[in-house]
């Protein structure tokens, strides 16, 4: 074991045994971690990531097993320690950050008290050093008031706040290693930028290692100095982040990052690997990727290949792959390394804007306010009613065929805004026209009429299907409520026709929820939306749980039902890659408002909002090598029951002047059918002032990091557009 090596793992095998037989989760994995080194694992859901990160703390529960192999931490070999001896490992010098930030708090106890009780047991420390000690780390990973927060419980911190807070407790005992479990996944593009920045400073100032797991590819660009690439148990490549992006020598590998969503412009269909992974009980004879690889050979069948390095005609990069093609394949034989971005392939063009056509659905100052949690009748008698403003005076309108993306933080009311279109919640002021029929004056028989036009893809497709029903009974049951079949073979007729349709089997109808990944969850959500023949369907983060190859396929899926069925989506992400892939135009939302709406194409190039400047400059690179990420907002984003004076993101804008606090702004047109809610295009107000507007969008066109994925946000350097003078609220396309 090399000195500067903090992990050696060899020939790690952990099964897990169930009555069909054992799953081989992690199957001979090797791989070392070097101190102040980050190591990113990738792969699909089920390609046993986790398992890996937690054998090396020992934390796999019944019915699994680590059955063989060796986890040398500092020359030892931590498989052959006691229980007792690992305790004092975990935590003092491994720590790990689960996925889930909302469960791994105790609800019932602060968060502060959680973390100052772990210092305690670990250092025997009093309890005010042990306090002390927590605020500082609350404070170092970027939680504002940390002397207040520590008498919080986990539920009033937001999901990043949360995350921050999980990193802190991993912190608290000084780690020299910490196994970080999909942190970033499910959360909104600033918060993960907060983070991935707040893990560099803590790595640099720490020296700190750390093993990355994660399905999203640019944050281990953005993070990662190494990355090993997990297929069905094992490493199928491994190597430095430049060559596995630059040069990847597995078709796994090249499989995974030819799935990504890199256009600009074009909404194209996606890469995707073909089939799902193979069942882990028996795997394939030969190399596993067999089945899905395209380089397949009658060889491949017969030979296990061993992950070995490759040979090159520079020093020793160490990178490694387990394919015995890697020397007959022409790695870049089919890969697009310099793709046209500035095509608009089957993107919509966006003049039917200013025909005389109605909009399908047409949203007209929709106001949804909810109580906070914990308002009592008392703090309403002496304080009087508060609200959550989830959504505040929103119009916007969407047009047949078309998709309109929903983007912003979380938390800004992206969710309730799709949910109360399709009244699932009851507006409080505001209509919505659905097809010219106002849908907020219909009565309970008529909305249930109406509903069969318009339907919801949930984002989680765990919980919005029923487990005691079969695929055939949660599909059909709608079909049978309004009156779409007849009889019971006309249902499973046309069960078995959705479910090929969406890429499943007929075979698949008798099967329960429980039985099936998470892609195919997803695409039984899909075709129970799709069994009443809708116009309109909300798809709300539908792929942001999703690994990037099974994202691919979903997203594929939704595009060909559109142009099949003529489709209108609203489509609800926070993640951008993926809204400038398959998006018409897009709406920009904060704390309850939209703040800027247009064509995608306008949306991705200066001049922008302040926030939507924000949002796309936190976006990851896939360049290595990339700098800090810039533009991040100062602060948490304010209250919702308090939303702030005049403009309501003036308390976190670079630009805020005194008139942002003051008043709140107008909508004002920069180009064709694009509008943003912000006093700096609005030339009265920028009369005389320091700036001019011409000034800051220029800055923004630089503030803009100029990635490759980017490319049409710094190219785009228009400094001479007009403003005209805003118009009517009402009849302006998307005003807000």
């Amino acid at each position: 074991m090399n000195e500067d090596t903090l992990l050696q793992v060899n020939e790690l095998k952990t099964h897990f045994k169930i009555d069909r037989g054992d799953v081989k989760a992690c199957n001979d994995i090797s791989y070392a971690i070097k101190k102040g080194e980050t190591i990113g694992f990738v792969g699909e859901s089920g390609a046993g990531k986790s398992v890996t990160g937690r054998s090396i703390l020992n934390l796999i529960d019944s019915p699994g097993k680590i059955i063989g192999g060796e986890i040398i931490y500092k020359g030892q070999d931590l498989l052959n320690m006691t229980e007792k001896e690992i305790q004092k490992i975990r935590g003092n010098e491994i720590a790990i950050v689960f996925q889930d930030s909302s469960t791994a708090f105790n609800p019932s106890y602060t968060v502060g008290e959680q973390i100052s009780d772990v210092i305690q047991n670990h250092f025997d420390m009093e309890y005010e050093e042990a306090r002390e000690r927590t605020i500082k780390l609350l404070d170092d990973v970027n939680i504002p008031n940390p002397r207040e927060r520590f008498e919080t419980y986990p539920h009033q911190y937001s999901g990043g706040m949360r995350q921050r807070a999980l990193i802190a407790l991993a912190l608290s005992c000084d780690p020299d290693l910490i196994i970080a479990d999909e942190i970033t996944t499910g959360i909104d593009v600033t918060t993960q930028a907060k983070i991935l920045n707040l893990l560099k400073e803590l790595k640099k100032e720490r020296d700190l290692s750390m093993q990355f797991i994660t399905h999203d590819m640019g944050v281990v660009a953005e993070i990662c100095d190494r990355v090993a690439v997990m297929y069905a148990g094992e490493i199928v490549e491994i190597g430095p982040i430049q060559e596995i992006f630059n040069n990847p020598k597995h078709p796994y590998t090249m499989g995974l990052l030819g799935s990504l969503p890199q256009t600009s412009g074009a909404k194209e269909e996606l890469e995707s690997i073909p089939g799902n992974m193979p069942d882990l009980i028996e795997t394939p004879s030969g190399c596993s990727f067999r089945d899905r690889c395209e380089f397949a050979t009658e060889e491949c069948a017969q030979h296990n290949p061993e992950l070995e390095e490759l040979a090159t005609n520079t020093n020793s990069t160490n990178h490694k792959s387990a394919c015995i093609r890697v020397n007959e394949i022409n790695w870049n034989n089919g890969r697009e390394t310099n793709k046209d971005t500035s095509s608009n392939g089957s993107r919509r063009d966006t003049n039917y804007l200013n025909k005389d056509e109605d909009p399908l659905v047409d949203v007209y100052k929709l106001k949804k306010y909810f109580d906070p949690e914990g308002q009592s009748w008392v703090d309403m008698l002496l304080n009087g009613r508060k609200y959550v403003h989830a959504v505040d005076d929103v119009t916007l309108n969407i047009y047949e065929g078309e998709t309109v993306s929903l983007v912003g933080e979380s938390g800004c009311g992206k969710t309730t805004l799709g949910r109360t279109i399709t009244q699932l919640y009851n507006e409080d002021s505001g209509t919505v026209l659905f097809a010219g029929t106002d849908i907020t004056d219909a009565k309970k028989s008529e909305l249930r009429k109406l509903r069969r036009n318009y339907q919801v893809i949930f984002q989680d497709p765990f919980s919005s299907l029923n487990p005691r029903r079969t695929v055939g009974k949660i599909i059909g049951r709608p079909m049978k409520l309004h009156g779409l079949v007849d009889t019971e073979e006309e249902k499973r007729d046309a069960v078995k026709e959705l479910l090929v349709e969406v890429g499943l089997k007929e075979s698949h109808i008798d099967r329960y929820a429980h039985e099936f990944s998470g892609g195919q969850k997803q695409r039984i959500g899909i075709a129970r939306a799709l069994a009443v023949e809708p116009d309109f369907i909300v798809c709300d983060e539908p792929v942001s749980a999703l690994d990037v190859s099974v994202q691919a396929k979903v997203l594929n899926l939704l595009m060909d039902l559109q142009e099949e069925r003529n489709l209108t989506y609203l489509f609800i992400a926070h993640n951008l890659e993926v809204v400038k892939h398959i998006s018409d135009r897009v709406a920009v939302m904060y704390l309850g408002e939209i703040v800027e709406m247009g064509p995608i194409d306008k949306i991705l190039s200066p001049p922008y909002h302040p926030y939507t400047e924000i949002l796309l400059s936190s976006i990851p690179s896939l360049e290595i090598g990339e700098q800090e990420l810039q533009n991040l907002p100062e602060g948490e984003i304010p209250s919702p029951i308090d939303p702030p004076s005049g403009c309501r993101f003036h308390t976190r804008c670079p630009y805020a002047m005194p008139e942002c606090s003051e008043e709140s702004p107008i909508n004002i047109t920069t180009n064709k059918n694009h509008r943003i809610k912000c006093h700096i295009f609005d030339e009265n107000k920028m009369e005389g002032k320091p700036k001019s507007k011409e000034q800051i969008i220029a800055e923004q066109t630089e503030n803009v990091d100029p990635k490759s994925n980017n490319q049409s946000i710094s190219s785009a350097k228009n400094t001479n557009q007009s403003v005209p003078n805003p118009q009517d609220e009402k009849q302006s396309v998307g005003d807000d």
